[in-house]
């Protein structure tokens, strides 16, 4: 099968990160198999504590070339995809659709259109006399937190041969990505004290509360915006968002709850940790006193929801060196989207970001990956290929 017709594959399965992904990695698995690779799996706990909810998902790595050789080449990718719910769509989001230069479905750009030119080339890597192995490493969870790569980079460390660079083929334009944006967010639980709206002296408006900690969080990212900056992120700045608030009973009632989350997606100058402990101080020092006062028992609690650090330039980064070679491009972007990039540069393993498809595209109704992107996807995997075999 050449890369659409696996794409198209690949999309059938509706990998949704509240949903189980093991129907295609089973698939995909069976693929490799027929080749003569085998296929090594890790799972969530299934429990629903921290890897999404409770469904029971793996990661897959397989190697293609001599098994126990360190110095590989990681071709990471996450099988899972966002929801389509509420979102309009011209045909069935889980059905690829190839019309006008195009291969429309959920997935095709984020990023089962990378994952799918690898495995097209798995048949001739298999054949080939490989000298440096080329690792596949197939994610879950990305989406809600890059929870499932966590459980394989551990894998790694403890029981793999060390790789040389990892590549993510997030989308890019295929072009050389060498930086991202961290993604720390939290949920900010508001526990209130509720009571007739009449008479507000005698309550505690968990929302009026939340406002103050919003106003707050908006007040950091005026900040942010206002300070001085030569990072080459667009924008050029750490980021806050809330991006649902939920709360309160009826128009006539004192509200005695109130939730919502913080996203901080932070430059990988700033910290975000320091940044969360101003909100928290914010809210130990301002907001609960004035709570206390009136209701003891009312408060505000915190819960982590996800941390993804960010990836930074490196000095002499081998996986950069390697994009540079292959393909003769000079140029690096940096971008404000988060990866498993940041967690395998944690682990010690040089990595970047270069992928097919457009990140615009990422997450919308009818998306979509030229079919010219994943021609050159698979131009630069023959590449890779041929190097390996060097």
């Amino acid at each position: 099968m050449n890369t659409a017709e696996i794409l198209d594959r690949l999309i059938a399965f509706p990998t949704v990160s509240s949903d189980s992904n093991l129907d295609l990695i089973s698939w995909i698995e069976g693929y490799l198999a027929d080749l003569g690779v085998e296929s090594r799996l890790t799972h969530n706990a299934g429990d629903g504590t921290g890897d999404g909810d409770g469904s029971s998902k793996a990661n897959l790595w397989a190697t293609v070339g001599p098994l126990d050789r360190e110095g590989g080449i990681v071709l990471s990718g996450h099988t899972d995809v966002v929801p389509v719910t509420g979102q309009d769509w011209t045909g069935d989001p889980f059905t690829a659709e190839i019309r006008d230069g195009r291969l429309y479905g959920r997935g095709a750009s984020d990023m089962k259109g990378f994952i799918a030119a690898v495995l097209a080339k798995a048949p001739a890597w298999a054949k080939a006399d490989l000298k440096t192995p080329l690792h596949f490493a197939f994610s879950f969870d990305e989406e809600v937190g890059c929870f499932g790569v966590r459980h394989l980079i551990a894998d790694i460390v403890e029981n793999l041969p060390r790789p040389r660079a990892v590549i993510i083929g997030e989308p890019t334009n295929m072009k050389l990505v060498n930086a991202h944006k961290g993604n720390h967010s939290f949920w900010i639980d508001v526990t209130g004290a509720p009571g007739h709206s009449s008479q507000p002296d005698k309550g505690v408006n968990a929302i009026f509360a939340a406002a103050e900690i919003i106003g707050f969080v908006q007040g950091l990212q005026e900040e942010c915006r206002a300070a001085p900056s030569r990072t080459a992120f667009d924008p050029p700045f750490t980021t806050f968002n809330v991006g649902v608030i939920e709360g309160g009973a009826a128009n006539n009632i004192i509200p005695g709850w109130c939730r919502f989350p913080v996203e901080i997606r932070a430059v990988p100058e700033d910290d975000p940790l320091a940044i969360r402990h101003r909100i928290e101080s914010f809210i130990r020092d301002e907001v609960e006193p004035k709570m206390k006062a009136v209701m003891p028992e009312s408060g505000i609690a915190l819960e982590e929801r996800a941390d993804v650090p960010p990836l930074a330039p490196g000095d002499h980064c081998a996986a950069e060196a390697l994009i540079r070679e292959l393909t003769g491009s000079n140029e690096t972007l940096a971008v404000a989207f988060a990866t498993e990039g940041g967690l395998f540069q944690r682990a010690g393993m040089d990595a970047v970001i270069f992928g097919p498809g457009d990140i615009e595209q990422a997450h919308q109704p009818d998306e979509f990956i030229a079919l010219d992107q994943l021609a050159a996807c698979d131009t630069f995997l023959d590449a890779l290929g041929e190097w390996a075999a060097r």
